[in-house]
């Protein structure tokens, strides 16, 4: 039977994994069968996102036996890629980007939709070195990410989508005259309708282009008009050139190009939070790791105390040792379980806090909240550190590290800025050409009873217009500029400069940077060597208080040592036991901090990013087969 449900929840996670669902789409629905197509050219179907994904994957609930939940340092990788919400939230970050990028391609400004980085969770307890402290602040790398995305100042470019206008207008006009020869009436009816349809279009060179065609019908009472009635139009043709501010096609594509590189922004900007989250849950885990190992060195303390406190009173009663011994022992019992309730806490707050990172709703589940986390790797510090050369480690680094890529991104985007603030000093002037072509056609006035004389050239009916326009029978031709010379232009200079600033701001911070990640390689050198002799002295430390205790004892059956030397062998053993799970725990820290450093994270766990940017991860989880069946 368990190997039953150990096989069908290994498929589900299969079937998940290869289906690759992303977390994040954005859908066209079917547009509507009639109206629907004629639509589509003109975008104008309604887009729809995704609800925000708020439960967790197959696999934290497939690592659960007895209440029991079993993590390898495997799993716990592959929940926080499935399950973290820090990532989770960084996953939107190249979908928002790529609409800012499509309302750029229809000429609209830049948006500014960046989220920052979240610094990850981390351990309860803060005794000894703490998540990473070891040669970096704040467990990690000592670069800050790239400033979030640019946005764009100085000449907005045209707006670049095509437009289409079409206008009617009906009228019907009764107006007293008060000469009644001109119109042969007392009063005037007219009864008009008119149509207009237009489109414009504008070009990333700065051309703009509209076509215009237009028509009336009017309808008289009147019997002096020849026509009657008669119809007018026109076909305008008028073409603009910015020929100085906002003149060329690097200015007025800028803000596509600049949202192109903050597409690579958010792309790093999450490859540096999956960096960050797993340092953070890693270090979570091995803190773990070593309060439960804290928690056997206190329970061993506390059966050593007991042993202790048992024997002595028995002595008491046989009267061969003071009772003031039994009260020592006695108060060595408590102080001992007093040290366990705090392993204890600490263990149990810890797995508060590294479910909540690997779930999407924490311990608000009940299952989650009532499972105990029992980990299943253990520290091992190797025998030596295979570390290589600074300068290759260092030159690794450089070109690895997410965040001195997206200083250099946004550098060269801050520098594209300028093209249009420069460019925002000019004059404004604007060459034009307008072309228009009129028509007129009509059919004689049966008011005029025979008088009517109109040309027949006009006479016919609505292709009669259409043939003149396109024949050109009437054209109309301008041509002209436009000069707007503004004085001071204090905003437009105060922008450019501002830009030339940022620019050099960035230069400076690049280098800075890039002098901060040769000192963070350094230092995490530093802190891992330190950290493994750290280590190898606490386990010489331990071994020797363990032979000191144990030649304590001895001497203490033969009578040649007290009970308070003894008591203080086992309070020196014990400290020193969880010094040196404390060093253990430490150097995976100052490990982890390595990795960031170099940057070499993913690498060193064999994170794919392109799982991390699914929210799915492939390898399927393998508990083995002996497990203990609940938890002391």
């Amino acid at each position: 039977m368990r190997y039953l449900q150990r096989l069908t929840t290994a498929v589900c996670i299969a079937m998940t994994c290869l289906a690759q669902t992303p977390e994040v789409s954005i859908e066209n629905p079917k547009p509507v069968r009639i109206v629907g197509p004629l639509l589509k050219p003109f975008h104008l179907e309604r887009r729809i996102v995704s609800p925000a994904n708020l439960s967790n994957t197959p696999r934290l609930e497939s690592l659960v036996r007895a209440g029991n939940l079993y993590l390898s340092v495997q799993d716990v990788i592959a929940l926080a890629l499935e399950n973290n919400i820090d990532i989770a939230i960084q996953r939107y970050g190249p979908f928002l980007i790529q609409e800012v990028l499509r309302r750029t391609q229809g000429g609209g400004a830049l948006r500014n939709v960046s989220q920052p980085i979240a610094a990850g969770p981390s351990s309860v307890s803060l005794a000894g070195v703490s998540a990473g402290n070891i040669g970096l602040p704040n467990g990690g790398s000592g670069v800050s990410s790239g400033g979030g995305l640019v946005i764009s100042l100085g000449e907005t470019p045209p707006g670049l989508d095509p437009f289409l206008i079409a206008a009617a207008n009906f009228q019907h006009n009764t107006v007293p005259l008060s000469n009644i020869f001109l119109a042969g009436v007392p009063f005037q009816l007219d009864d008009t309708r008119s149509y207009q349809v237009g489109y414009g279009q504008s070009w990333v060179s700065g051309t703009s282009a509209t076509i215009f065609y237009g028509s009336t019908r009017n309808k008289l009472n009147s019997p002096r008009f020849d026509l009657n009635p008669n119809t007018n139009g026109f076909l305008d043709l008028t073409i603009t050139q910015n020929l100085m501010q906002g003149f060329g096609i690097a200015v007025n594509n800028r803000y596509m190009r600049v949202a192109r590189n903050n597409i690579k922004v958010t792309d790093l900007q999450l490859k540096l939070q999956v960096v960050t989250t797993v340092s953070a849950i890693l270090n979570l885990y091995w803190d773990l790791v070593s309060f439960n190992e804290d928690v056997r060195i206190k329970e061993q303390a506390l059966d050593t105390a007991q042993k202790l406190y048992e024997g002595n009173q028995h002595q008491a009663e046989l009267g061969t040792l003071p009772k003031i011994e039994v009260t020592r022992a006695a108060a060595e019992v408590s102080s001992t379980k007093e040290n366990l309730l705090i392993a204890q806490t600490n263990v149990a707050q810890q797995e508060t806090v590294l479910k909540n990172a690997l779930s999407r709703n924490g311990v608000a589940s009940p299952w989650l909240d009532e499972v105990h986390i029992i980990p299943l790797d253990k520290i091992v510090v190797p025998d030596k550190e295979d570390i290589k050369p600074n300068a290759e480690l260092i030159a690794h680094a450089i070109e690895n590290r997410p965040e001195l890529e997206q200083a250099r991104i946004n550098l060269e985007s801050n520098k594209m800025n300028l093209i249009g603030t420069k460019n925002a000093l000019l004059p404004s002037l604007q060459a034009f050409v307008d072309l228009t072509s009129n028509g007129l056609t009509g059919s004689p006035n049966l008011l005029a009873n025979g008088k009517a004389n109109p040309d027949p050239f006009v006479v016919g009916g609505y292709t009669n217009l259409v043939g003149q326009l396109f024949r050109r029978n009437f054209p109309s031709y301008s041509a002209g500029f436009s000069l707007n010379i503004p004085f001071r232009n204090r905003a437009a200079q105060a922008d450019y400069v501002t830009d030339q600033l940022t620019v050099r701001q960035g230069e400076l911070q690049l280098q800075k940077a890039l002098s901060q990640v040769r000192v963070d390689v350094k230092n995490a050198v530093i802190g891992l060597q330190q950290a493994r002799a750290r280590y190898e002295t606490a386990v010489a430390t331990r071994v020797l208080s363990q032979q000191t205790l144990e030649a304590e004892g001895n001497r203490f059956k033969f009578g040649e040592s007290t009970i308070p030397v003894v008591v203080q062998a086992q309070r020196d053993l014990a400290t020193n036991q969880e010094a040196e799970v404390q060093a253990m725990a430490n150097y995976t820290h100052a490990k982890i901090g390595f990795d960031q450093a170099v940057g070499q994270t993913l690498e060193t766990n064999g994170i794919s990013l392109e799982e991390a940017t699914v929210g799915r991860v492939a390898r399927q989880s393998a508990i083995p087969e002996q497990l203990p069946n609940r938890r002391k």
